[in-house]
């Protein structure tokens, strides 16, 4: 079992806020987290796809007031929506006899109406946390490539073979959208989805054009918006919202497009080896979403993330703006000798960033002129850490 870093900060979280809800995908590792902390504290563990569990819970003020003096960690509760004014009754009850804190952890799929369930209901009492895929401080994966070409998810990553580790990725989007999906949204066809799901791999690292994809499957454009909230309400896919400040020249304003894993998009496109992976023109594009999702993993909700990108063609790959004003521009290149282009100095000359980053796949930090720093993806990564602590 991997450390996750999510862990300290959640244990943190416990003694300060009455629930917790920590979202992910399925398969992320949440229960295996959740269980973790349970070992550390008294506490009961709730499983919701469990009949015995939910029967449980068929009265649950009854049941859940005999466990105040416990951590209630209660798995998949986006089955149970009801069961949110419940516990705003019971935390309010736990807070007049001065607990105030650790009562619940919800884990659950994110969705709009899990949030909106728990913050209309909650607010005030509850605190989120998103667990991602492992990422490369997680692992220590090095070389990178394995963790690169099969994602974070640890089934995944763990699996005896490239050929089993696609399988179970395969599956695991078949699942998705054939069950879980489902659950969450209107009825929508998995075979339409899923060619959604591929023409947003095939466009990873790109523009959103929800126009030109609704044309390509033949739907409304209103429709296929809808389709990307779901993706990006479930987490498994990243808008990148891009840079809006007043530096006088014409700024992009559609946000970029990512499948959140590098495995998952590897899946989609059916890339199942390293070799596939490097000979297909998607390669830059998934190398920059990798490193992208491993860096904001790092910083957690400590910065906020944007690209950089004008008319003229300056561009950052990615920006930080961090809480004191601090912005941070980072280039992502897949090259051993990387070069920085043009725009990259055009756009940091708009901005004047306090630190400027190129990320490339070797093992070693040098300067490269102009203040800017080559620096390898775990290096980079556990800055940004240190810097977010």
């Amino acid at each position: 079992m991997y450390q996750r870093n999510l862990r300290t900060e959640l244990l943190e979280e416990l003694q300060h806020s009455a629930a917790i809800a920590l979202l992910g995908p399925r398969q992320v590792g949440k229960t295996t987290l959740a269980l973790s902390v349970a070992q550390v504290r008294p506490s009961i563990y709730l499983d919701l796809e469990s009949e015995r569990d939910r029967a449980k819970l068929a009265q649950p003020e009854l049941y859940l007031t005999d466990h105040l003096d416990k951590l209630v960690i209660v798995d998949e509760v986006h089955r149970a929506p009801g069961l949110f004014p419940v516990l705003r009754g019971l935390i309010d009850q736990a807070r007049r006899a001065g607990q105030g804190h650790g009562l619940y952890l919800l884990l659950g799929s994110a969705s709009l109406e899990l949030l909106q369930q728990s913050g209309e209901t909650l607010a005030g009492r509850i605190a989120y946390l998103e667990l991602g895929p492992l990422n490369i401080l997680e692992t220590g994966a090095d070389p990178m490539d394995a963790l690169w070409l099969r994602g974070g998810f640890p089934e995944s990553f763990t699996a005896p073979s490239d050929a089993r580790s696609l399988r179970w990725r395969q599956n695991f989007i078949r699942t998705y959208l054939e069950r879980d999906i489902p659950q969450f949204g209107p009825r929508i066809a998995a075979e339409t989805l899923r060619r959604f799901w591929t023409m947003l791999a095939h466009h990873q690292s790109g523009l959103l054009n929800v126009a030109q994809l609704a044309r390509n499957l033949g739907v409304d454009a209103k429709t296929a918006q809808s389709y990307i909230d779901l993706l990006c309400d479930l987490l498994l896919v990243r808008r990148l919202q891009p840079w809006h400040a007043n530096v006088g020249k014409r700024l992009v304003k559609s946000p970029k497009v990512y499948i959140r894993d590098s495995g998952l998009l590897h899946a989609l496109l059916d890339l199942g080896d390293k070799e596939a992976v490097v000979s297909h023109p998607i390669v830059g594009a998934s190398w920059e979403g990798f490193v992208l999702e491993n860096l904001l993993s790092s910083v957690g909700t400590r910065a906020q993330a944007f690209f950089y990108r004008t008319s003229a063609g300056a561009e950052i790959d990615l920006l930080l703006a961090w809480p004191s004003g601090e912005l941070w521009a980072i280039e992502i290149k897949r090259s051993l000798t990387p070069k920085v282009e043009r725009g990259f100095h055009a756009a940091c000359e708009d901005l004047t960033p306090a630190r400027k980053w190129v990320v490339y796949p070797g093992q070693e930090s040098f300067p490269l002129g102009h203040d800017i720093q080559a620096v390898p993806l775990a290096a980079l990564c556990r800055q940004i850490a240190a810097k977010a602590s």
